[in-house]
């Protein structure tokens, strides 16, 4: 692509995150860019074709992503690839998302909305796993909905931090017993509101923060369980 459309591309994002897709007229993008409107039209027939070019790269990266992780066999690995696949992707194109989280409504009238809803929904299914019960769908909906707000809220923070943070938060609440816990009516933490226990998965979470230096009670808070849960998990490995 030439210089002309891609300074008229970066100029139509800018604006599109700044004052919303819909509020952004074709005369605004061509003095932006320092063109003229009739200049503009030459390159992109519409708004709409703007659009397009802006939304096909994330979209084109995150079907290729997802479609990785769906081929990596092993469920947890194909859910945790998901997740993080999905993060890479939008990290690599946040001003794109921006735009879309800054006009929601883009995200299903745009002209590519079809894909992205049917790659949100895939993306759905990869993280929820072969365990469909409601429980495990409505936590794997709160994660894959979770990972573009922090994204875009905090513009500020490097990729790699962030990612690091996202990734923490999607683990906990995946690997998080306490709606179980309640269900069953098992008794909790000292403060009533922890899980006394953990399965295989945050097991090996627990032993794994703890191999890069994590203190106890952090990994407790981080994983939403007690530091006697923390120690325990531990203790097992040491046996």
């Amino acid at each position: 692509m030439s210089a002309t459309p891609e300074r008229i591309l970066s100029a139509s994002r800018a604006l599109f995150a700044e004052r919303g897709y819909r509020a952004t007229s074709m005369q605004a993008i061509a003095d932006q860019v320092g063109i003229t409107k009739a200049a503009l039209y030459y390159h992109f027939a519409s708004k709409d074709d703007i659009l397009r070019q802006l939304t096909l790269p994330l979209l084109d990266e995150l079907e290729t992503a997802l479609a990785d992780a769906e081929a990596s066999g092993d469920p947890e690995a194909v859910r945790w690839n998901a997740i993080e696949g999905y993060v890479d992707v939008y990290l690599r194109h946040r001003e794109t998302l921006v735009m879309l989280i800054r006009d929601m409504t883009l995200l299903v009238e745009a002209p590519v909305a079809s894909r992205f809803v049917a790659a949100i929904a895939l993306a759905n299914d990869l993280v929820c796993g072969p365990d469909r019960t409601l429980e495990q769908r409505v936590r794997a909906s709160q994660v894959v909905a979770g990972l573009g707000d922090p994204i875009a809220l905090f513009r500020d923070v490097p990729p790699e931090r962030l990612k690091h943070l996202i990734l923490e938060g999607a683990r906990a609440l995946l690997t998080s017993n306490a709606p179980a816990e309640r269900s069953r009516g098992r008794p909790r933490g000292r403060s009533g509101g922890r899980p006394v226990a953990l399965d295989d998965a945050g097991v090996a979470r627990v032993r794994e923060l703890f191999a890069t230096g994590r203190p106890a009670a952090e990994i407790a808070e981080l994983l939403g369980v007690s530091r006697a849960t923390v120690y325990r998990c531990l203790k097992t490995q040491q046996v």
